[in-house]
């Protein structure tokens, strides 16, 4: 393998990085959702980068893909046992998030969307 980082943290990056592979890790945290569910949930996401970073976290490892064979075809994603080993770090990275927005806008209720992940 000629794969080389200077450190892990770097590793960690080419899995989870990016503007919306937390998000949807985040979302998933909660529950398997459909990829309408998590379309509906992140409004700003193309449903063409949506599909592909599903497509990317599923090759990586961390979330699982379940096709269920009906009319029409379902189709769910769940974290995996490895997804769930990124909880901590989502959780820390919320808690971070949320010390920033008070820090910078004061009242988080006028940046923060309504969401269950904000409650």
């Amino acid at each position: 393998m000629s794969k080389k980082y200077n450190i892990s943290v770097e590793a960690t990056l080419e899995v989870i990085g990016g503007k919306w592979k937390c998000v949807i890790l985040c979302h998933l945290t909660h529950g398997r959702k459909r990829t309408s569910e998590l379309k509906r949930l992140m409004p700003n996401i193309t449903q063409k980068m949506l599909t592909q970073q599903l497509r990317e976290l599923e090759a990586d490892g961390v979330i699982n893909r379940m096709v269920y064979n009906q009319v029409p075809p379902k189709v769910e994603y769940e974290l995996s046992e490895y997804g769930k080993s990124l909880e901590a770090i989502l959780s820390a990275l919320c808690a971070w998030g949320d010390v920033h927005i008070t820090k910078v806008y004061g009242d988080k209720s006028k940046v923060l969307a309504e969401s269950v992940l904000n409650e």
